[in-house]
């Protein structure tokens, strides 16, 4: 179990970055109840530390071309360490592939794969995905409808 050391305030940090990473310095340091060079060392310390990994703008899939998600369950042959660690670096640097989960249950993979259309799934489909050997079966459960993606972190059990 990974250990969690953040206090009260690192919480509201992150949180509060969770809902506008564009937010100033000063205007966190506000928001959480420091004075901004204090703020500063502790935003730069979660990022040290790694519970900050980043940070990116958040597009709206269809208005990049971008609306057709395929959420992909994937079987592969065998499970042979380093076959199945070539088939997760081949598949996360796959443009289309926006996630890639080592789950369990009837698939071993569950990709999320963002395209413009059911033609460009079919070109990932069938000239990437299943040209890897390793592909054993796949199976596609297109997006009707998004209702929530891309949600802050909940982060409640923190304390």
């Amino acid at each position: 179990m990974p250990k969690f050391d953040l206090d009260t305030i690192d919480r509201r940090i992150v949180s509060e970055l969770q809902n506008d990473a564009r937010l100033t310095n000063v205007e966190l340091a506000d928001r959480v109840g420091l004075s901004p060079s204090p703020c500063l060392r502790r935003v730069k310390r979660l990022e040290r530390d790694g519970i900050i990994n980043g940070y990116r703008a958040v597009l709206e899939r269809d208005r990049v071309g971008l609306g057709f998600s395929v959420f992909v369950g994937v079987k592969i042959d065998g499970h042979a360490n380093d076959r199945a660690i070539n088939f997760e670096n081949t598949v996360c640097a796959m443009p289309e592939v926006i996630a890639c989960h080592l789950v369990s249950g009837d698939a071993d993979y569950f990709l999320e794969v963002v395209v413009p259309d059911l033609d460009a799934y079919q070109h990932f489909l069938v000239g990437k995905l299943l040209e890897l050997p390793i592909v054993r079966e796949v199976r596609s459960n297109i997006a009707i409808q998004t209702r929530k993606a891309g949600a802050p972190l909940p982060l409640g059990h923190l304390g």
